[in-house]
């Protein structure tokens, strides 16, 4: 006789996450959900994806799973190995360099335009108040998911689709190189200051002042990142 099964939390989220699908589900919806579970965190470095599990949480074709997965393997989160599946993405001390490189590019160039209180600026206090609500509770991975959601609406302010799904690309990404950090607290839970600096600034029109701390905000956190990606034994 067997036991009762057990569902894993990113199982049992993902089953949540049926109802998004609707009746009609496509490989860019499902996509989006594990993309989603990547930047929440759910998904680790390596890991590999269990094709019948999601199959199974989601009530979707095999078919449309594989295209999603050729998905996100076309946008670096997912890597697939020859008889052994797909795994989570691991990335290396220089994917991270990259990626702050075009983040100073990107974020900076917006926020240093800016000259008056923008619109879309709720959406950047939004994402500092969850912050400060996932600091209140100890919640340090919600804290870097609410960070995240800061650089997303920092880049909103531009207005610009492109630039946001840019950002949503380069988000999920970072995600995986958080995973390095052994401590969340230690890691997230200064850069929430920084992120009420520049709110402050910006509510006040003072763009390229937001954009010079923002800019060294991004070398501390680059730095802190390298610094740990070489202290990891790597595969």
């Amino acid at each position: 006789m067997t036991g009762p099964v057990t569902v894993s939390p990113e199982l049992s989220a993902l089953e949540a996450d049926r109802a998004l699908l609707g009746r009609t589900s496509t490989a860019e919806k499902v996509a989006e959900i594990l993309r989603t579970r990547i930047i929440e965190g759910a998904f680790r470095p390596g890991e590999r994806l269990a094709e019948d599990k999601i199959v199974k949480a989601l009530s979707i074709s095999r078919n449309t799973l594989r295209e999603a997965f050729r998905l996100l393997t076309h946008a670096r989160l997912l890597t697939h190995e020859m008889n052994r599946g797909v795994f989570v993405r691991e990335l290396t001390t220089d994917d991270v360099r990259d990626l702050y490189r075009v983040r100073r590019m990107l974020e900076c160039a917006v926020v240093s335009a800016i000259s008056a209180p923008p619109a879309g600026l709720d959406q950047v206090a939004a994402a500092v108040a969850e912050g400060e609500k996932a600091e209140r509770a100890g919640r340090w991975r919600e804290l870097g998911t609410a960070n995240m959601h800061f650089h997303q609406a920092l880049t909103g302010l531009a207005g610009s689709p492109r630039l946001d799904e840019m950002m949503q690309q380069i988000i999920a990404e970072l995600r995986l190189a958080f995973h390095v950090m052994n401590d969340p607290e230690r890691f997230h839970g200064p850069y929430l200051s920084r992120n009420q600096e520049i709110l402050a600034d910006l509510r006040a029109g003072r763009g390229p002042a937001a954009a010079e701390k923002l800019a060294d905000y991004l070398t501390v956190a680059e730095n802190q990142l390298v610094t740990a990606f070489s202290r990891t034994p790597r595969a």
